[in-house]
């Protein structure tokens, strides 16, 4: 398989990179997010509302993600969980429901609130990553930024999902988001930066909204 290099990190190769797919790209990004953001406007005060009534603690959060090139940059969720889960997650890490082990998912997870569990399975928790899309962070489409102590733990190989702009939504998350297995997710992302171009994104953006509906692989 064909390499390149980011800062002595090797990479499988992506997909040239075009001056005219970018804009395509970026003037998507922006014209859907802004626009997202302001006609969604009335779920995302209600969302914050119901979760500040729900459980202690404020209605955003942000965790510290790896994005393109393993830049780290601050992603921005609704909080579905109480305010000591990260505290508490280091006594779940035996109950990882996860097959390869480097993410952490489960289905029963103590730390989600009643209105967490509610934004999980919508994918309304989400949402405040359109700011990140805005911001440049993330784009709509490309793979999931992972947190630092996944990457710690990628392989070589692994690291290829840092080879293009984090999105929101990618091939795996409408093929049965968490009931992937962590080698699949990456063979799948990895599959999207060797292939991607405009009319993909169109096509991964337009089979996320039943996979969101149908709240398919959610937890």
């Amino acid at each position: 398989m064909n390499t390149q290099t980011f800062n002595t990190l090797t990479f499988p190769a992506a997909a040239p990179d075009t001056g005219f797919y970018q804009l395509c790209k970026r003037a998507l990004d922006v014209c859907a997010a802004g626009l997202g953001m302001l006609l969604l406007s009335p779920l995302l005060l209600l969302t914050m509302l119901a979760i500040v009534v729900d459980s202690r603690g404020g209605p955003l959060f942000f965790q510290t993600r790896v994005g393109k090139d393993g830049r780290h940059f601050r992603c921005w969720k609704f909080r579905s969980m109480y305010k000591d889960a990260e505290a508490r997650k280091a006594a779940l890490m035996e109950t990882n429901e996860m097959q390869g082990g480097v993410t952490f998912k489960m289905k029963q997870d103590p730390r989600i609130t009643r209105v967490g569990r509610v934004i999980r399975k919508l994918s309304i928790d989400e949402l405040p990553q359109l700011y990140n899309v805005l911001l440049g962070d993330m784009s709509l489409v490309g793979p999931r930024p992972p947190v630092p102590a996944e990457v710690a733990q990628y392989t070589p190989y692994q690291r290829g999902r840092l080879a293009v702009t984090p999105g929101i939504t990618c091939i795996w998350q409408v093929s049965g988001r968490s009931n992937i297995p962590f080698p699949q997710q990456v063979e799948l992302d990895l599959e999207y930066i060797r292939t991607r171009g405009f009319w993909l994104d169109i096509s991964l953006l337009l089979r996320t909204v039943p996979a969101v509906l149908t709240a398919r692989g959610a937890c």
